[in-house]
């Protein structure tokens, strides 16, 4: 609105100025992230031994645009592989580290790189944190005339208004929607979620989860592990 007025756009009943702060104030930073990434005690050293040459036996993807903490999760794992023989690791794990470094904030790309580079040794250090594959959502919308902040499209997330009540609650960019209060949208047509989106009020709870890691455990995806 500000840029608007400053470029004479100023007409009454194009800007008008809305209580959006005040709901904005009431939706409080939902979901475990907060707890799980800053108590330390909720972070684990995971070791995998294996074969030299042999692949972790992984597939990883990023955790979502809007994350409290950027980086990727543990999407799927070879039955046969180092990872799942170790037996310490799940579908839904951050992975914060590999041999000591850092791949919060890393792009997918960079963090499957530094994951192939520890195919020739025979043991791997991850630390991870453990996270549920499903995220749990909490939006508070008192009125339909308040926008809940993000766009989807065939039930997958595709862009989120930074700082808005659906970040805050726990949306996050790349996730498919999963239920929408305790209703499932799995198989439901586009135009019906948008439906039940745009006509919801009060709070709304939805269960969302990384696409990637839909798609491969309703095996629409092929697995490419590392």
């Amino acid at each position: 609105m500000e840029f608007l007025k400053a470029n004479g756009i100023d007409d009454p009943s194009l800007i008008k100025e809305i209580d959006y702060q005040e709901v904005l104030n009431q939706q409080e930073i939902y979901g475990e992230e907060l707890y799980l990434f800053s108590n330390k005690d909720m972070q684990k050293e995971v070791i995998v031994p294996k074969l030299k040459g042999e692949p972790l036996g992984i597939v990883i993807v990023e955790s979502g645009w809007g994350s409290m903490v950027p980086t990727v999760v543990l999407a799927n794992m070879c039955p046969q592989g180092a990872a799942a023989r170790c037996g310490q690791l799940n579908i839904g794990d951050q992975i914060m580290s590999v041999n000591g470094i850092s791949l919060v904030g890393l792009p997918l790309s960079s963090c499957q790189t530094y994951m192939k580079t520890a195919r020739n040794q025979t043991v791997v250090k991850l630390t991870t944190v453990s996270c549920p594959p499903v995220v749990e959502v909490l939006i508070k919308r008192p009125d339909v005339k308040y926008q809940l902040g993000f766009s989807v499209q065939n039930g997958v997330i595709c862009s989120l208004l930074r700082g808005g009540i659906a970040e805050r609650g726990g949306v996050r960019v790349g996730h498919r929607i999963i239920e929408i209060n305790a209703q499932s949208v799995v198989a439901v047509p586009h135009e019906k979620i948008v439906t039940m989106l745009a006509t919801s009020v009060g709070e709304i709870h939805m269960k969302t989860m990384p696409t990637s890691i839909f798609r491969l455990l309703t095996g629409q995806d092929t697995p490419h592990y590392i």
